[in-house]
């Protein structure tokens, strides 16, 4: 659904392709550890704490993370920088996988997991792990202080502010308790991007829905 299409590489879109990168790669190292050959050699290894947080944070933290990005100017009425948003993201995923390769080579190694002291040769992968660890902290920090500064002094996000044709966009930002005060009326399908001549789709940082109809 990507190829072809016009793909804006905003804050939620880039920790979706993020989610897709970091899940495959979880996945793909399960293969290893269900293989008895290989499983022999790898089993109570970092590889597998390594494998268990590609799965788990790759797969579940930064689905979770594109979703707060995208629903946060509905949820919150407040936009976000997304230049910081960007910047959160880039040390996130930078960090993560600093942190969790390196660990998939001490794994294949021999490193096993759960020892508080390791052979002097597994010294430098150890380093480079933390040192990524680091780095993932200072990207979940500059994300709090980017969503903190949002809700304090963002600026106010529009209806769509991804131009959006899903129906869920339709209602006010924040919702009203009920989502709607009347029925919308719906003229057009939530992927029929094909017939939204109307709108003028998100591109850059955020553009205002903007109906033509109105123009």
């Amino acid at each position: 659904t990507l190829y072809q299409g016009s793909i804006s590489l905003a804050s939620p879109m880039l920790y979706a392709l993020g989610f897709i990168a970091l899940f495959t790669i979880g996945g793909v190292t399960g293969l290893f550890l269900g293989t008895l050959s290989v499983d022999i050699h790898l089993h109570d290894t970092y590889f597998v704490v390594a494998h268990f947080h590609y799965v788990m944070v790759g797969g579940t933290v930064f689905g979770f993370l594109g979703g707060l990005h995208y629903w946060w100017p509905k949820m919150t009425g407040k936009m976000y920088d997304e230049n910081w948003a960007r910047v959160a993201w880039l040390l996130v995923f930078t960090g993560f996988n600093v942190t969790f390769f390196s660990q998939f080579v001490l794994g294949s190694q021999g490193m096993p997991r759960r020892y508080y002291d390791y052979l002097p040769r597994f010294h430098n992968l150890h380093m480079t792990s933390s040192g990524g660890a680091y780095i993932l902290g200072v990207g979940f920090l500059v994300m709090a202080v980017m969503f903190i500064k949002s809700l304090r002094s963002g600026e106010k996000a529009s209806e769509n502010p991804w131009g959006s044709a899903g129906y869920e966009w339709l209602t006010t930002t924040p919702p009203h308790p009920h989502n709607f005060h009347e029925q919308p009326v719906i003229t057009r399908g939530p992927y029929d991007y094909h017939l939204c001549t109307e709108l003028e789709l998100f591109e850059g940082h955020h553009k205002d829905f903007v109906a033509s109809e109105a123009e």
